[in-house]
């Protein structure tokens, strides 16, 4: 099966003789290349990546291979992935501040979260029969939760409610910082930042995976505008 961005090839690398401050991007970032680059050509492009040939202030040429991590898929990837990566590249370099993020959303995946998180909680680790909870009366305790006791007694699978809430902390505490890192370079505001971090303990995931969609979005919105 022929590579549908290899094809394109040609057409792409004369594209990007247009283009040479961002070459020169990709070659000092993501090739790692130390020194005065002077210019940056591309000499090929497939879906796995990309390779330059640039030349050093000191006269040397040579070659290096960028790959593309999540490799393409198809060539609609080509330009948004480009932008992507020409953005991630300046900022790396200096050449463009960092985006900030000002203002604090819920994903609707929270949604799904929520209710993945009752049925961790109902399944795994229901209080045992007779139990009452305030003015709950037995009866409507136990009929509640008879769809849990017969899963818990045909599966073997059970927790206690502190290993269960001790396993979902460690993960949420791990993903809650995570969220704290990304907040210290592309959040702004003591309050968001608090918001992103509190939400990202009790909902986990969909929080800092919306955060990190944000900031690429502003990234890519940045470098639109320089073009």
């Amino acid at each position: 099966m022929s590579d549908p961005v290899a094809s394109k090839s040609g057409f792409l690398c004369m594209y990007m003789k247009n283009h040479p401050d961002t070459l020169v991007a990709y070659v000092k970032y993501f090739g790692k290349v130390e020194g005065n680059v002077l210019t940056a050509e591309m000499s090929s492009i497939d879906s796995k990546g990309m390779t330059l040939v640039y030349k050093l202030k000191s006269g040397q040429s040579n070659t290096t291979r960028v790959t593309f991590n999540p490799l393409l898929s198809g060539y609609e990837e080509v330009k948004p992935r480009l932008l992507s990566m020409k953005a991630e590249a300046q900022e790396g370099l200096g050449m463009l501040k960092a985006p900030q993020i000002t203002t604090f959303q819920i994903p609707r995946t929270t949604a799904i979260t929520g209710i993945a998180l009752f049925a961790y909680f109902y399944f795994l680790s229901p209080p045992p029969p007779d139990t009452t909870f305030f003015s709950i009366p037995v009866t409507t305790m136990d009929a509640f939760f008879s769809p849990a006791h017969a899963f818990r007694n045909a599966t073997g699978l059970g927790l206690s409610f502190r290993s269960a809430y001790t396993i979902l902390c460690a993960i949420h505490g791990a993903e809650t910082l995570y969220t704290w890192s990304l907040c210290r370079q592309y959040v702004k505001g003591a309050i968001v930042t608090a918001a992103y971090v509190g939400c990202t303990m009790i909902f986990g995931y969909p929080m800092w995976t919306d955060l990190r969609r944000r900031v690429h979005q502003k990234r890519i919105e940045s470098v639109m505008k320089v073009e």
